[in-house]
């Protein structure tokens, strides 16, 4: 009986692209080595396939056992052309580039509409600015630069790339574009964070008649800010039947959440039958961007014992929601720590960086320092996150000792700077802090940005130098921006000027006219002063504008519960006990030499009831319901969402010397140390 005929290639490369897994793939790959051994289409189509399926590895090793380049003889670039697409798949970027490379000095064959797509994309990948400009000058030299598909690749990599002027020119220039080409300007303003300017484009596409797909609403809903915009978006999802895309659903649960809907992005999420990964992940990020923590630490535990093993990705979102959250303490710091370890993403450089910010901010400073020495690898986030940790701890001398080892072995960027200043800043190291900006652009040809000006003026500021801090933004060479004179209007807190605060405060009226503190700050500054009159017309003036204040509240952490103070509160069921405590504590403190700083108080009132008023400010309400509740043993810790008041600041330290406690406050800027009748900051916060 006469052997079967090989297969024909046609009918081969069809069912190639019908293999949807390995198991299925598997068979043919072995009739194709039998059959097939040098046929460049099958070889590469096979090796698109194994990419597709996630197997790079298979898919380089048919590739590099494949001849090394078609024959050189050939005046067809669709054998190139099939090998550049399959090596594109796999990921080997640069093979693609090196293939093209040999395609172009071989002559054998000139690049077509085909050629450069995958290509382009690999210079993406790499972002590699310069190899994609040569191949956008020689896509024009062969007159194939407005062709749709080269031009659309070329957006896109542009904007991977960060040259947002050129995706833009592309975009521009091109004699016809479609929904792709849209899509891959958006992309790309999305990319480097132009978000409005993305949603803006998206809905001038939309008007200009083009239907959004897919990949569209993928690209333009991280850029979604208002819950309108959502509700539009949404209902066009819906009408083009995608919202059971389960890749669209999972980015509108991340788009709602952004929005504040986090309710109906918990709809969304509960609606999705097959989660997957992304699925808990955007979830957990976002009641982590809510600052609902517990919220998200009980999903995370739901996702475990489902079953479900979390990947690096949504480690982190758990990670950044308890540090960003007002109510997470270092229990759940060291909670969370313990599953990375038991997950085995403990040499995960950005969990370990990620984790290094956590116990920075949840008051574990020596953790984090723990993390940092074990770290098998460190990139300049890692040494920037701990340099910022030991600033907003008060131990700038260490933030400088990390620097000075940092510098020997990596070159410092402008977040680095801008963390070693600020850490200068808040303890009062003036000559240090002139060295660190000076070297900047002498040592190492850093420009110096708005931030690291605004480091530098509250660096003099704290310091009492409020003349020199004003001739300093004076001769600033670029223009002052809020944060500049900000931190000039807040030296001013320190060390009383009306005449340098009222110059800070009209800069930073048109500036930042809706933040409240700045108000606040400056009627605090008034008052401190004797101008009473003045005080009073600030806080009209902020009425008068409908400005708000941010109402500031304490929580402090007892036997795993968290508990909620705001000033005069008395919401507690204990709060009488609380109360005749509290008024115990003051009587002992002022026979210690507490005075109260009334300035912290209400403005149109007695004296008398200016001191009791300070008396229930929330800090001192959740200190004294720590002292009450927890053993001699334990530190208190608290967190206030404002800066801490400086009556306050003044009567902790006091506390700690009659109670012989210890006391940890995170503010909103950062933590102070009390302990024995001092605290961390040295008075510099």
């Amino acid at each position: 009986m006469a052997a079967p005929a090989p297969p024909e290639p046609l009918p081969l490369l069809s069912l190639l692209h019908r293999c949807l897994s390995l198991s299925s793939l598997k068979p043919l790959h072995a009739a194709i080595l039998r059959r097939h051994p040098a046929d460049i289409p099958i070889l590469s189509t096979l090796a698109s396939r194994y990419a597709h399926l996630g197997c790079r590895h298979l898919s380089l090793s048919i590739l590099s056992s494949s001849p090394s380049s078609p024959p050189l003889s050939s005046s067809s670039p669709f054998s190139w052309n099939l090998l550049l697409r399959a090596l594109s798949d796999a990921s080997a970027h640069r093979q693609v580039l090196s293939l093209y490379l040999l395609m172009r000095a071989s002559s054998a064959a000139l690049p077509d509409r085909f050629t450069f797509p995958p290509v382009i994309k690999s210079c993406a990948h790499l972002r590699d600015l310069e190899t994609g400009g040569y191949l956008h000058r020689d896509a024009a030299d062969l007159g194939l630069h407005s062709d749709p598909f080269v031009a659309n690749s070329l957006v896109s990599m542009y904007g991977k790339c960060g040259d947002l002027g050129a995706a833009r020119k592309v975009f521009d220039e091109m004699v016809e574009s479609n929904v792709v080409s849209w899509t891959a300007l958006i992309g790309a303003l999305e990319q480097n964070g132009c978000r409005a300017e993305a949603f803006g484009l998206f809905r001038r596409m939309v008007e200009e008649g083009f239907r959004p797909n897919r990949a569209t609403f993928l690209s333009v809903m991280p850029c979604v800010g208002r819950g309108e915009e959502a509700d539009d978006l949404s209902r066009m999802i819906v009408r083009q039947g995608l919202d059971e895309d389960l890749a669209v659903r999972n980015a509108m649960v991340g788009m709602f959440a952004t929005c504040g809907r986090i309710g109906f992005a918990r709809q969304l999420f509960d609606g999705i039958q097959e989660k997957d990964l992304v699925s808990w992940s955007s979830m957990i990020e976002g009641y982590g961007r809510a600052d609902m923590y517990v919220e998200a630490l009980k999903l995370f535990g739901q996702m475990s014992q489902l079953g479900v093993v979390p990947d690096g990705v949504t480690v982190l979102g758990i990670i950044r929601a308890c540090s960003n959250s007002t109510v997470a303490f270092l229990r759940h710091a060291k909670f969370i720590h313990g599953f990375v370890v038991r997950s085995l993403l403990d040499q995960n450089l950005m969990v370990e960086t990620a984790l290094i910010d956590l116990y920075v901010k949840r008051g574990g400073l020596m953790d984090a320092r723990r993390i940092f020495d074990q770290m098998k690898e460190r990139n300049l986030i890692s040494w920037s996150t701990l340099i910022s940790g030991y600033g907003m701890h008060g131990k700038g001398k260490d933030a400088l000792e990390l620097f000075e080892s940092m510098k020997s072995l990596v070159r410092p960027d402008h977040i680095v700077f801008v963390s070693v200043l600020s850490a200068c800043s808040h303890a009062g190291l003036v000559d240090e802090g002139w060295g660190c900006f000076n070297s900047m652009t002498s040592d190492f040809g850093i420009v110096p940005r708005a931030e690291h000006y605004a480091c530098m003026v509250d660096l003099l500021g704290r310091a009492g130098k409020l003349e020199e801090a004003r001739e300093f933004i004076e001769r600033m060479p670029i223009k002052p921006d809020s944060s500049v004179w900000g931190s000039l209007l807040g030296a001013c807190r320190i060390h009383p000027s009306a005449e340098i605060a009222e110059l800070a405060a009209s800069q930073l009226f048109e500036l930042d006219s809706a933040n409240s503190g700045r108000y606040i700050l400056l009627s605090n500054i008034y008052s401190s002063l004797g101008k009473i009159e003045e005080s009073h017309k600030i806080r009209a003036l902020m009425r008068q504008k409908g400005v708000k204040k941010i109402f500031g509240y304490t929580v402090v952490e007892v036997k795993n519960k968290v508990y909620k103070f705001l000033v005069g509160d008395r919401r507690n069921p204990q709060s009488d006990l609380i109360y005749r405590e509290l008024e115990r504590l003051m009587n002992r403190i002022r026979l210690e030499g507490y005075v109260p700083n009334t300035n912290f108080a209400l403005h149109d009132v007695e004296e008398e009831t200016k001191e009791k008023s300070l008396y229930v400010h929330s800090e001192k309400l959740a200190i004294v319901f720590g002292l009450m509740k927890l053993g001699p043993e334990c530190v208190i810790r608290i967190h206030n969402n404002l800066r801490v008041c400086g009556d306050c600041h003044s009567a902790i330290k006091f506390i700690t010397k009659v109670t012989g406690r210890e006391i940890v406050v995170r503010d909103s800027h950062r933590f102070h140390h009390f302990s024995g009748g001092a605290c961390s900051c040295g008075d510099y916060w």
